[in-house]
């Protein structure tokens, strides 16, 4: 049944490996309710059955991430307007509607009934390429950093059941080269037996910096322990292969961080991004990734509000003025802003000056940073809407 000239709601629980739409009409009325795998061909069959039931039809989707991504380019390339409904959203709105189970059918009527009723969802369309290849490193690289804090917390676990001291004895997370010296020597008689001459000429031989210092703290640590602990054979063992799988993850990260770096500088606003004081290629690839072109901000307000840092009114009756901290915001964009802000802090420059302030005012340190990352939200604003790079000095504003 074609129901010409009416306007139909699609709402879409979306899901790895397969969809479940549901259609609604104006007064709310249900069309059809379908599973849809996660297939091309069964997407363009769905965009065709909903074409059929109205010449306009508005889709609504409860997640855009990688899961999403054949469905919205796919609605996108076919001239169908997407909008994202959040998934916390539809998990509150879900105990308005009858019946107190939960399945993917219910949830799609609410995606659907939500974007039917409701015209300030944020609209959904395929991010540029770079955006997208920036999205994909970033994450990569992410998920690498947490294997890496893994390798590290399991490795000094075991050297705790080795030798104490040793584990004490280096940062493992920031130094290479104790690192390279447990792919040999993980055990205090092995370096007794190996001493600080020859353990150095054999560091120095795999171009570790400090050798000679490396070797004196590993020799001194394993001298404080003469007795050998259940297990260590084993331990050791582990221990070596641990060091290996970081050396390795250590050259992937490395790699990774080259490519991002190459990608993100063939963006035009690469160059204005870097120039800001604390906003490396890293932090910048980051941001770019999240906000894409800044087209879905209207204003520095909305970005800092996606970023958790504009305060939130909680005003009742008389009492008015009354703010305090989102809890709907993007943690990630919170911690670029906040990284680049402490590391700009930290040289002589505006941004110091801006920090000393509000620590003079009374605040914390955390809120001075938290401040002075909402300013520079404004600022890096400003830079991307005029296309300036930063410069200390205000620019020198015209007479109209």
């Amino acid at each position: 049944m074609t129901t010409s000239g009416r306007r139909i709601w699609v709402g879409i629980d979306a899901g790895k490996g397969h969809h479940w739409a549901v259609a609604l009409d104006a007064e709310g009325d249900l069309l059809f309710s379908t599973k849809v795998i996660n297939d091309e061909s069964q997407i363009l069959t769905l965009i065709e059955t909903a074409r059929e039931k109205a010449d306009e039809v508005r889709w609504a989707v409860d997640i855009s991430g990688r899961a999403s991504t054949l469905l919205v380019a796919l609605l996108v390339a076919h001239g169908q307007q997407v909008v994202y409904v959040p998934g916390r959203t539809v998990n509150r709105m879900t105990g308005a509607y009858r019946g107190e189970g939960k399945t993917d059918a219910k949830d799609a009527r609410v995606i659907a009934d939500q974007a039917r009723m409701r015209r300030d969802f944020a609209p959904l369309d395929t991010p540029p390429e770079l955006v997208s290849t920036l999205r994909v490193l970033t994450n990569y690289r992410a998920d690498l950093i947490a294997d890496r804090v893994r390798l590290i917390n399991r490795l000094r676990d075991l050297l705790v059941g080795i030798c104490p001291a040793l584990e004490r004895a280096f940062d493992y997370s920031a130094a290479k080269g104790p690192v390279v010296m447990l792919t040999e020597y993980q055990t205090p008689a092995a370096l007794r037996r190996t001493g600080v001459k020859r353990l150095t000429t054999w560091l120095e031989r795999r171009k570790v910096r400090g050798a000679e210092t490396v070797a004196a703290k590993a020799v001194e640590a394993a001298r404080s322990q003469q007795i050998a602990l259940p297990g260590e054979k084993r331990a050791a063992k582990l221990v070596c292969d641990l060091a290996h799988q970081l050396l390795a993850l250590d050259e992937r990260i490395k790699d990774n961080d080259r490519e991002i770096r190459e990608t993100f500088r063939s963006d035009d606003r690469a160059e204005i991004i870097e120039s800001m004081p604390g906003m490396g290629p890293i932090l910048g690839a980051e941001f770019v990734a999240i906000v894409g072109d800044l087209s879905g901000y209207r204003d520095a307000g909305r970005l800092a509000s996606h970023a958790g840092l504009a305060p939130v009114a909680r005003d009742s009756g008389r009492r008015t003025g009354n703010y305090h901290r989102p809890k709907r915001y993007n943690r990630r964009l919170r911690h670029i802003f906040y990284m680049a802000a402490q590391t700009a802090m930290m040289r002589p420059g505006p941004s110091r000056d801006y920090y000393l302030k509000k620590r003079g005012e009374g605040l914390l340190h955390t809120q001075a940073l938290l401040s002075l990352a909402r300013r520079r939200i404004d600022v890096l604003w400003a830079m991307l809407r005029d296309k300036r790079l930063f410069t200390s000095a205000p620019p020198v504003t015209q007479a109209a």
